[in-house]
């Protein structure tokens, strides 16, 4: 496991979080994960929303979440057809403190059956990296979106949520054209306490991204990618790429180069647990910005999980990124920037699923992780 003298340590003035603070987030916080919360629900701009669903925060919500889904969502999608969706697990790969040389995570493809009488349908099927990173059945070399999810995802989980993502955004985007959506499912299943889980993923998550940085590594420059990064996804993404930066510096010629690649790069954050600063003039993913044509914020500033990210790292003590957003002259003017609050339609909670359900929130997603692709 890393140590944090791996982390990114920068302190940024004006960010320190009083001590009276911590003291009312932290019993807000005891109060949230172990009363018992009832249904709740809240008018937002698109209706009645339910607000009873917090995977985070919650030990069964998650499949609630899920379950007030429709998992197949169908329409507008030609012939009933199911994406194209990969997932690439290190969910039995150690932590490393490097970028790996040639690590081996498991791939499998989702395979439908025959939708003639039930449409959504599939199972998973064994497959490898090759195939993954090849043409489809047809010879085409579709555009990547990767999915990475956030904390307490079980393998299935992360599963039926790739799927849900691929299925939802093929409905709310039928105009973007055949995408190959790969879920990366990483090791976050619940274990322990809300906060030192918090802190345990905290940490896996830089782990992650140089696992990240590997599969990435293997992608062709001209093949346009988008990565959508939800809550710690979206801190794995920015250290992938840091990691990339750090591997091309040194001379790995085993990894293709990201900084300025020809194919279309965009980012899709969503409730980024991420620091505020990350991409400011001075902050730590600032060089980060050279390997990406676009970046898209999702936030929420009542999201109440993210209220815990100042206390993941006790020497930085800085907002998450999705709680505050970022002004647009951080971004260098070849970076084309969108950004969208939605606590209006999300409220309090934290579940990727609640983003889904709303069809302005699950367009804004699609179109930023796809634009120019």
């Amino acid at each position: 496991m890393p140590t944090r003298d791996d982390l990114k340590s920068t302190q940024p003035p004006g960010l320190l979080i009083s001590v009276s603070r911590l003291v009312v987030v932290c019993a807000a916080a005891a109060m949230i994960g172990l009363a018992a919360v009832g249904p709740r629900v809240a008018r937002g701009d698109e209706g009645i929303l339910p607000l009873d669903l917090l995977p985070e925060l919650m030990p069964d919500a998650q499949k609630r979440a899920l379950e007030s889904l429709d998992p197949m969502p169908h329409v507008g999608v030609a012939g009933c057809s199911e994406p194209d969706v990969w997932v690439v697990s290190t969910r039995r790969l150690p932590a490393v403190c490097r970028v790996p040389m040639a690590p081996s995570p498991s791939v499998e493809r989702f395979i439908e059956d025959d939708c003639t009488n039930r449409c959504g349908r599939g199972r998973w099927v064994r497959s490898d990296l090759a195939d993954l990173l090849g043409p489809d059945e047809h010879g085409i070399v579709k555009p990547l979106m990767i999915f990475i999810h956030g904390n307490r995802y079980d393998g299935a989980d992360a599963k039926q949520q790739g799927l849900l993502l691929a299925r939802h955004c093929a409905a709310a985007c039928p105009a973007t054209g055949p995408l190959r959506t790969v879920i990366y499912s990483w090791p976050s299943e619940k274990d322990g306490i809300l906060l030192r889980d918090g802190r345990n993923k905290y940490d896996r998550a830089y782990a992650e991204g140089r696992y990240m940085a590997w599969l990435l590594g293997q992608v062709d420059p001209e093949r346009p990618v988008g990565i959508v990064g939800y809550s710690f996804g979206a801190l794995i993404t920015v250290e992938a790429l840091d990691d990339l930066l750090d591997a091309e510096a040194a001379g790995r010629s085993d990894l293709q180069p990201w900084r300025h690649r020809p194919g279309q790069t965009n980012l899709m954050l969503i409730a980024p647990a991420v620091r505020c600063d990350a991409f400011a003039p001075r902050g730590p993913y600032r060089d980060t910005l050279e390997c990406v044509d676009r970046v898209s914020l999702i936030i929420n500033p009542r999201d109440k999980a993210l209220e815990f990210f100042p206390f993941l790292d006790r020497r930085l003590e800085v907002e998450a990124l999705g709680h505050t957003g970022m002004p647009r002259r951080w971004l260098p003017a070849h970076v084309e920037y969108s950004a969208i609050n939605a606590e209006n339609v999300i409220g309090k909670k934290h579940g990727l699923p609640l983003y889904l359900a709303s069809p302005t929130l699950t367009k804004r997603l699609c179109t930023g992780a796809t634009a120019g692709m």
